[in-house]
């Protein structure tokens, strides 16, 4: 029997969760491959079998194995994993090139934040915009790239509510872990304010004029932006 406080399993449940579902995610561990026996497993992390039965209950919930008996735990093909688990995009983040990482969240981006734009400016209360309008101003007043984040993170994440989809607002909060990470980056240019700012104000005013063609063309602008952005940060610019 475990004897350890329950605060004591969770944290080194978590710790085994984090260097496993990294394992995993990084290559160490392949879709098909069979992970260590539980006894193996348990002895190099020092756990009882039902801390690590726990673990293990966590990574099947986030997709990247399965587990059967007189089989063990498998991992999971790429496509199974639930690719917008907070965890798994942090892992994904960390094991992956930045470049590669950040183009696949823009095109993924460029999918779905027009198309909220779009309904944003269809669907959007007064208060919705008013709203939107508020997280712009502090774009404004923000005196340096970090101050930005947030109201950055606020103004998208408005345009999502404002389209009254709540699986499309839910879609684009779970990706926001990953756009913060890229915005960090992104925001470290050269002239910021000047460049970014007009993007963004273009995106409200048509979300103002119940414009959704021009809310789609402005944000796919931005976006295409924000793209050129982390080329030049991260010394990727093909100019």
């Amino acid at each position: 029997m475990d004897y350890r406080k329950p605060s004591d399993r969770k944290s080194m449940h978590s710790r085994i969760v984090q260097e496993l579902g990294m394992q995993i995610v990084s290559g160490r561990f392949k879709p098909c491959d069979k992970l260590p026996a539980e006894a193996l497993l348990c002895e190099e992390y020092a756990v009882s079998r039902p801390v690590l039965r726990e673990a293990t209950r966590v990574l099947v919930a986030k997709g990247l194995v399965y587990s059967r008996p007189r089989v063990g735990t498998v991992v999971k093909q790429r496509k199974e994993w639930h690719m917008l688990d907070p965890d798994v995009l942090h892992w994904l983040m960390q094991s992956s090139p930045q470049n590669e990482f950040f183009e696949l969240l823009t095109s993924v981006r460029s999918i779905i934040e027009p198309a909220a734009a779009a309904l944003a400016a269809q669907f959007a209360t007064d208060a919705d915009i008013a709203s939107i309008g508020e997280a712009y101003q502090r774009m404004e007043a923000a005196p340096t790239p970090e101050a930005l984040l947030q109201p950055d993170l606020d103004f998208h994440s408005r345009i999502a509510d404002a389209t009254h989809n709540d699986l499309l607002a839910n879609l684009c909060n779970m990706l926001s872990v990953a756009i913060a990470e890229a915005l960090k980056h992104s925001n470290q240019r050269p002239n910021l304010h000047e460049l970014a700012l007009p993007r963004h104000k273009a995106i409200l005013t048509a979300i103002e004029n119940r414009d959704a063609l021009g809310a789609r063309h402005a944000t796919l602008v931005q976006l295409d932006d924000a793209r050129s952005a982390l080329n030049v940060v991260l010394g990727t610019d093909p100019s």
